[in-house]
């Protein structure tokens, strides 16, 4: 089992009542793609971020490049939380929350392009997978 699929496991593992259609959700599947992209462009960038500087400073961009993990970890949770969530208030709170998550992701990307990898050439297509996540979940919410 890859630590993708462990990370899975165990946040559904947290959601006592996980949908069994979660699964079937485009918006889901999409956030999992994300988190899979991410978290390869992230290992990518790292080699060539980890490296102390010359003056011993290390690459403030590495921070990025966990945030974008990070981030991206919490796309399915928060889908799941809203799917569960039987309160219409509560479940806008997740949606915000997704929003936000998806707009940092968004904005993470572009700093890591500024950074000196040449793994900063597969954050436009995380971009272009996070756009479809964003009309994704306009037509997601909708059912909820």
């Amino acid at each position: 089992m890859s630590n993708f699929d462990k990370i899975v496991v165990k946040k559904r593992m947290m959601l006592h009542n996980t949908p069994p259609n979660l699964s079937d959700l485009p918006i889901y599947r999409k956030a999992l793609e994300i988190f899979a992209l991410s978290q390869s462009i992230s290992s990518y960038l790292q080699d060539d971020l980890a490296p102390l500087k010359e003056d011993g400073t290390e690459d403030s961009n590495i921070y990025f490049s966990g945030d974008i993990i990070q981030q991206s970890v919490s796309l399915a949770p928060e889908i799941a939380n809203a799917e569960l969530e039987r309160y219409s208030e509560r479940k806008h709170k997740h949606i915000a929350s997704l929003k936000q998550l998806t707009n940092l992701l968004y904005k993470n990307s572009y700093r890591l392009e500024r950074s000196n990898s040449n793994g900063k050439d597969f954050l436009p297509i995380l971009r272009n997978e996070l756009r479809k996540f964003k009309k994704l979940q306009r037509s997601w919410m909708l059912t909820l």
